[in-house]
């Protein structure tokens, strides 16, 4: 389960809507937004209970934009950040692969790599390392100030999630996350 807005210090926030064909594995691929881009930002910052002091954000447009919206002064662009590498998988609607590789990478994705991508256990790792660093930096702020929003994508919300609460990612593998709502961090 997903945790709700709280007085936490730092925020996951997963970016708005993207213009893509259902059913197409976009990944890391960079895309365009959705015309409801706007509407969407706007939400996502009202849903916000204080303005950040740092945003981090995954390179992807579809983060750097929110992330400017969001207006902070202090943007740190971070590639850990970034979505699940799926290679050669990338920009390709999901029935256009089916194969023996690509059934064995949807029954075992934490071990099994997408052609020329990234394993699941890869991106958790990554996202282990960005998690720890920030959570560091909030630790270290005797101020109490300092406060981070990370704009990011759903493969890196469920991994940070999932190492907040000591459970494996494949236990949050399924879990949805919305676009555009900010979400209290661990």
């Amino acid at each position: 389960m997903l945790p709700s807005r709280s007085v936490s210090r730092v925020f996951l926030i997963r970016h708005t809507r993207v213009d893509v064909a259902p059913g197409v594995c976009y990944g890391q691929t960079d895309v365009p937004l959705a015309s409801t881009f706007a509407d969407e930002a706007a939400t996502a910052l009202s849903l916000m209970p204080w303005r950040p002091s740092e945003i981090w954000t995954s390179p992807a447009s579809r983060c750097t934009r929110l992330a400017e919206r969001f207006g902070a002064s202090n943007i740190r662009v971070d590639p850990r950040l970034l979505e699940l590498d799926f290679g050669e998988w990338e920009n390709r609607a999901w029935e256009s692969f089916r194969s023996p590789r690509s059934e064995a990478w949807a029954l075992d994705p934490m071990r099994v790599r997408p052609p020329g991508g990234e394993t699941g256990a890869e991106l958790h790792a990554r996202v282990g390392g960005v998690r720890d660093e920030i959570l560091s930096r909030i630790a270290a702020d005797e101020s109490g100030a300092l406060r981070i929003a990370i704009i990011t994508h759903a493969g890196v919300i469920r991994s940070w999630l999932a190492h907040a609460s000591g459970r494996g990612l494949m236990d949050f593998f399924g879990e949805p996350v919305p676009h555009g709502s900010p979400l209290a961090a661990a």
